[in-house]
């Protein structure tokens, strides 16, 4: 079952650390970047879509999926997320054309898990772009960064949980930005249903129960 919580991709929202400085850094310095283009990368949940989203909104970029017009693109800055599940052969020629016009077109952003000398490519052309592309890596979400989201989060729906509760939750929950947000949620309902107060006793709880919305 996949997390529930739909999350609010602001600027004001994100929260720093030191596992997505180097990544914050490089994204401010569009439209600079080595040829055009940029490719975020980082694990699931790091917060790729998030900077990404920014990045997108402030630029007047669109959003290119495979199988999209391409000449309904031109003269925009672009926006790929995912580009390392393209497969082989499939977007391969629109991948080619979009980092080939990107330094014209104000910039080209792709995210992804893996960097782009791994990634499948059936253009020799592809190939050799793919390989020289400047990459911005976020981290793992570390105890810092993880920590700050509850409490943005928790603060966000009024609530002040103990710092025990904090620990407890970081011990036991995927180590993701996107499973904090559905913890807090999750939490926050149980505590409203049940009239109870947030503590590790209602976490505990509402961890064995909904064990399956972290699962893979």
């Amino acid at each position: 079952m996949p997390l529930l919580a739909q999350p609010l991709h602001t600027r004001a929202a994100f929260v720093e650390s030191e596992a997505n400085a180097q990544a914050r850094t490089m994204l401010d310095r569009w439209p600079a970047w080595p040829g055009g283009v940029l490719t975020l990368v980082g694990p699931e949940g790091a917060g790729k879509t998030h900077l990404a989203t920014i990045w997108a909104a402030e630029a007047g970029a669109a959003r290119y999926s495979p199988g999209d017009d391409l000449t309904a693109l031109a003269g925009r800055p672009v926006l790929v997320e995912d580009a390392d599940t393209f497969g082989e052969g499939t977007g391969d020629e629109a991948l080619f054309h979009l980092i080939n016009r990107a330094p014209g077109d104000g910039g080209l952003l792709l995210t992804a898990r893996t960097r782009p000398a791994s990634w499948t490519a059936a253009l020799p052309d592809l190939r050799s772009r793919l390989n020289a592309l400047t990459v911005a890596e976020i981290g793992e979400p570390d105890d810092a960064l993880l920590i700050a989201v509850l409490e943005a989060l928790f603060r966000e729906k009024l609530h002040r949980p103990a710092p025990e509760l904090y620990e407890y939750l970081l011990k036991r929950m995927p180590r993701s930005v996107a499973a904090a947000r559905e913890m807090v949620r999750l939490l926050d309902q149980a505590a409203g249903e049940q009239g109870r107060p947030l503590n590790r006793a209602l976490a505990r709880e509402v961890l064995d129960q909904t064990a399956d919305l972290f699962e893979d």
